[in-house]
């Protein structure tokens, strides 16, 4: 007889559903997952602080050699997974990695960019460029740009 039939249904333990994940959980996938974006699309040390927000450049050194121990607040956080949104709809849009790793240094006549790059739109350093960005690729995604 299996241990669960020794309780009736109402004495039966509580499963516990599963733990959210922390925010230190969130902060060190976000930043390894963005580290290897940074990597795919070569940006330069400067490019990936602007990215992140501006962090000052120690803060940022210590989140790149040890990103277990960053505490992200939550304005990095949004800028990592709009970050990681462009990345994925990229690779869906784009299946050949060098075209999709490359699409955001290349020149855009899309309204969002006017001839400029993805890239310097989202080097603005304000959430809601990267936001364009995404919501542009979104819309290539979705058919209805």
């Amino acid at each position: 007889m299996s241990s669960a039939a020794h309780y009736s249904s109402a004495e039966r333990p509580l499963r516990r559903p599963p733990a959210e994940p922390s925010m230190a959980d969130m902060s060190a996938a976000g930043l390894r997952a963005f580290f290897n974006i940074a990597r795919d699309w070569e940006l330069s040390a400067e490019e990936q602080i602007i990215l992140l927000g501006s962090p000052g450049r120690s803060t940022f050194f210590k989140w790149k050699n040890a990103p277990q121990t960053a505490r992200l607040g939550r304005d990095t956080l949004e800028r990592l997974s709009l970050l990681l949104g462009i990345y994925k709809a990229l690779q869906i849009l784009l299946p050949q990695p060098a075209a999709a790793d490359t699409w955001i240094k290349r020149p855009n006549s899309a309204p969002p960019f006017g001839g400029r790059r993805a890239l310097d739109r989202m080097l603005a350093g304000n959430i809601s460029d990267l936001v364009a960005v995404r919501q542009y690729l979104d819309a290539m995604r979705g058919g209805w740009a």
